[in-house]
């Protein structure tokens, strides 16, 4: 064998990197098995702060020494959601399965922007798999992304190419700018705003439907807005549609979207980021129907499928349609009949980037081991526990749920006893004590113009114990902090 060069970043020492290997994923694995023992956050005290400021190292450093800095200045400092007690944002909780494969992604460090390999092969099976659950054709395409965010992005993009044709990847939306509108609930996520916006369209060009009391997308509206957009010579073009909202959970009106969509001739985009993969549970997935009528949607393995961060999914009932709002011919891109360059669709034909991870590992892998069902058994099961948390705070008079429970969140308030306190002030810091207190962290919104309590359960571990301890917390908070100070 060839000697190794000077420059080589390998260890000198393999036995010794495998021993300080094994420690750590040991270490990992009683993080994940002990993971009740501790407060879902705790904010970080100085001294961890600090240690994470010091200055680029030029000269090399010893791995066991970056790992005790790990573990003193930032283990113990997360955001916390693959706690039980964390309820605060749609975060799934991830696996020691999924951990596992994201070691093995590290290792091949496979770039899945293409070529003639394996990491592609399981991409695509992947995307077989999804347009089975979703009901898509054979001609419909997936691609791995970050998040929904960029998700829903490219679904604006598809959205507008189908719309305007090839042509406008070269000329832009100049003549056509202040023309095309799309449509969304009020309750629809921000990102989809900013997807107008970074598409080139502006903001402005994204009309906000109302919802209903449930949090569901006005279909009378979204017809009125599109005659009156129609009327004044506008080109309405792409409705978005959302599949569990932020704020409750909500799941609009996929079916009637879709007759709207159809009888408008306009794209249907679905933001199903957490909810979507409700379709594996039999108990939800009644709720998603129209979803198979999508032209386009964007989802998250990450939120209840429970895949380490980060794994975002499109998908295209059409597969071309990414074809032509992505693929660019490049002369480093060039197919081959055979060897590494060989194949047709690469992944980077089918979205914006060309370096892409290995994120299809975590999920397969996921999907291999639990099993499509196990999983659907906990998205069910966070709904489940969602109902007992809204009937225990309706069986409370000093709790109130603040919107009705369509899925996993559940807002509420505390209302207790009549005290001096401003209400939204007294719910405010009843979150911010639980978040002290560490056993239990649900977020807040505002509904209504009111601040309000809101637990998104997403964490396959969280059980009917988390959700006493977050009544109970809730209520304990409320008493003590409502008391007038005593003297």
């Amino acid at each position: 064998m060839a000697e190794r060069p000077d420059t080589t970043l390998d260890p000198d020492d393999w036995d010794e990197l495998r021993a300080l290997g094994h420690r750590i994923l040991d270490d990992m694995f009683d993080h994940l098995e002990h993971i009740r023992s501790r407060p879902v956050w705790q904010d970080m005290p100085p001294a961890a702060r600090q240690a994470l400021r010091t200055p680029l190292p030029q000269a090399p450093g010893n791995l066991a020494d970056a790992y005790a800095t790990l573990q003193a200045a930032v283990i113990p400092y997360t955001v916390g959601n693959p706690h039980p007690g964390f309820m605060g944002w749609v975060h799934g909780a991830g696996t020691p399965v999924g951990m596992i494969a994201e070691m093995m992604a590290g290792a091949l460090n496979a770039n899945v922007g293409g070529r003639n390999q394996a990491p592609v092969e399981v991409e695509k099976q992947v995307a077989g798999w999804m347009a089975q659950l979703f009901g898509f054709p054979p001609a419909a395409a997936g691609i791995f992304v970050t998040g929904t965010s960029i998700a829903n992005f490219m679904g604006v993009l598809v959205a507008r190419t189908a719309r305007l044709g090839q042509g406008v990847r070269a000329a832009g939306l100049a003549p056509q700018q202040g023309l095309l509108r799309a449509y969304t609930s009020a309750e629809a996520h921000g990102c989809i705003a900013k997807a107008m916006d970074m598409a080139g369209f502006g903001a402005d060009a994204l009309r906000r439907v109302a919802a209903d009391a449930a949090g569901r997308l006005d279909v009378h509206d979204l017809r009125a807005q599109i005659a009156a957009d129609r009327a004044a010579g506008l080109q309405p073009f792409l409705i978005v549609a959302t599949a569990g909202t932020v704020n409750t959970g909500a799941i609009d009106p996929l079916g009637a979207l879709a007759d709207v969509a159809a009888a408008e001739e306009l794209w249907l985009h679905v933001d199903g980021a957490y909810a979507a993969l409700g379709m594996l549970a039999p108990e939800v997935a009644p709720l998603l129907a129209g979803i198979e009528r999508a032209d386009s949607l964007a989802f998250d393995f990450h939120k209840w499928g429970q895949v380490p961060y980060d794994a975002g999914y499109f998908m295209a009932r059409d597969g071309a349609r990414m074809l032509d709002t992505f693929a660019a011919p490049a002369a480093y891109l060039q197919r081959a009949g055979r060897g590494l360059a060989a194949g047709e669709a690469w992944p980077c034909d089918l979205g914006p980037d060309l370096s892409r991870g290995f994120r299809a590992l975590k999920t397969w892998l996921t999907f291999q081991v639990h099993g499509a069902d196990a999983i659907g058994r906990a998205i069910a099961a966070s709904c489940a526990l969602a109902r007992l948390l809204a009937a225990r705070i309706e069986a409370e008079p000093e709790l109130e749920l603040a919107a009705p429970v369509a899925l996993n969140v559940v807002c509420f308030r505390y209302r207790g006893a009549a005290t001096d306190r401003d209400p939204d002030e007294l719910n405010r810091d009843i979150v911010l004590a639980l978040y002290d207190a560490g056993r239990v962290a649900p977020s807040s919104t505002i509904l209504g113009g009111r601040y309000t309590i809101r637990a998104a359960i997403v964490n396959h571990r969280t059980g009917a114990a988390d959700i006493e301890a977050l009544v109970a917390s809730v209520l304990a908070a409320g008493r003590r902090l409502s008391s007038p100070p005593s003297t």
